[in-house]
């Protein structure tokens, strides 16, 4: 709290004086959709901005569609896919218990022309799991925990924002994009199995730092605004067009609108709702096996409503003219998962804008 009162007070300083104007455009906080809305607006012909996103997620607990079920249901009554293959127990016996993810996005934008802005996006990711392993092929005793890690380069972005509408008060655009399957998609760890072995294998889908696919990514976007309220809604899709090692993530839809509100230029606030679907894993990476649910490409994806509150900063004087800080917290309205999965607690992202 004390950080973010002396990075307000910050940002009072450097915009309380001038009247906010960038050039011949209007500065506006909610000129930009939240932070955690990708590709939401184009530039005008010349125009650069770089931009830095950090995303935290945390994850916690698992369900079953919408009903919440305990590791000792989970290794008591679920079956292991895997049984009768080698050293596999007929119900699974290792179960995660808690996951965090931390994504830092690097974007380039830049406008050759007035209706077509060009965007990438590199990515950085960190990834923990934490799992709880039960003794033997039966029953409830616990042998002990452990934790996989993986990070690294993700998956890239690329795209181009095609203007359709470009108004006083409304604007509409979309995307045609791809992402580029640079993540890794082959990360092992050592884990610790129900016989009391640590093993090195092949990490399970949701450990992994790319889809392994070539994946297209439309979007179309429409924004708002009215003297000191600002809205926007986005449809984004990831359609998988091949598959890796045997399988391909499920296609995704997401569908978001937010309404913004500035008592003065320099900032806005955010309230956002997100419903979001993915489809499951189709086929399978034969080197992924074991007696735990992620390694089952049926136990993923699912149905999510999230809603998302946020703060949106502008500058237009002093050290920091023309760059924009925001920061936008999200927790699940509603959760019904093909599982047993691990449901989402948490997310948080914080993002810095320049424009040029």
């Amino acid at each position: 709290m004390k950080f973010l009162r002396k990075f307000l007070i910050a940002l009072a300083i450097t915009t309380g004086a001038v009247t906010p104007t960038f050039g011949d455009e209007m500065m506006r906080a909610d000129s930009h959709a939240p932070i955690g809305v990708m590709g939401d607006h184009t530039h005008k012909r010349g125009g650069w901005m770089f931009s830095y996103r950090f995303m935290h997620m945390d994850m916690a607990d698992n369900r079953i569609t919408d009903r919440e079920i305990n590791p000792d249901m989970i290794v008591t009554t679920i079956p292991n896919r895997f049984f009768g293959s080698p050293m596999q127990p007929p119900t699974l016996r290792i179960v995660p218990l808690a996951m965090t993810m931390d994504m830092h996005m690097f974007g380039l934008m830049y406008a050759p022309t007035d209706w077509i802005t060009l965007m990438a996006m590199l990515n950085y990711t960190e990834k923990e799991m934490d799992h709880v392993t039960y003794l033997g092929a039966a029953g409830t005793t616990r042998l002990g925990e452990f934790t996989t890690e993986t990070s690294g380069i993700g998956d890239t972005r690329v795209s181009g924002l095609v203007r359709l509408f470009d108004g006083e008060n409304h604007d509409a655009h979309f995307n045609i994009g791809v992402s580029l399957p640079s993540g890794s998609s082959d990360e092992k760890d050592r884990i610790l199995t129900p016989t009391g072995g640590t093993p090195t294998v092949r990490l399970p889908y949701a450990m992994q730092l790319g889809s392994g696919t070539l994946d297209f990514l439309p979007k179309l976007t429409y924004t708002g605004k009215s003297n000191k309220v600002a809205w926007g809604t986005q449809y984004a899709g990831t359609i998988r067009m091949e598959r890796n090692n045997g399988y391909q993530w499920g296609d995704r839809h997401l569908v978001t609108g937010w309404l913004s509100y500035s008592p003065s230029n320099w900032i806005s606030s955010s309230l956002r709702i997100e419903f979001d679907t993915m489809g499951t894993i189709d086929g399978r990476d034969p080197q992924i096996i074991g007696p735990v649910q992620t390694a089952d490409p049926d136990n993923y994806g699912g149905d999510r409503v999230n809603l998302k509150l946020g703060l949106n900063f502008v500058a237009s004087s002093g050290l920091l003219r023309g760059q924009r800080f925001a920061i936008e917290g999200g927790i699940p309205l509603k959760q019904d998962l093909h599982g047993p999965q691990m449901e989402t607690d948490f997310t948080l992202t914080t993002g810095w804008q320049i424009a040029f």
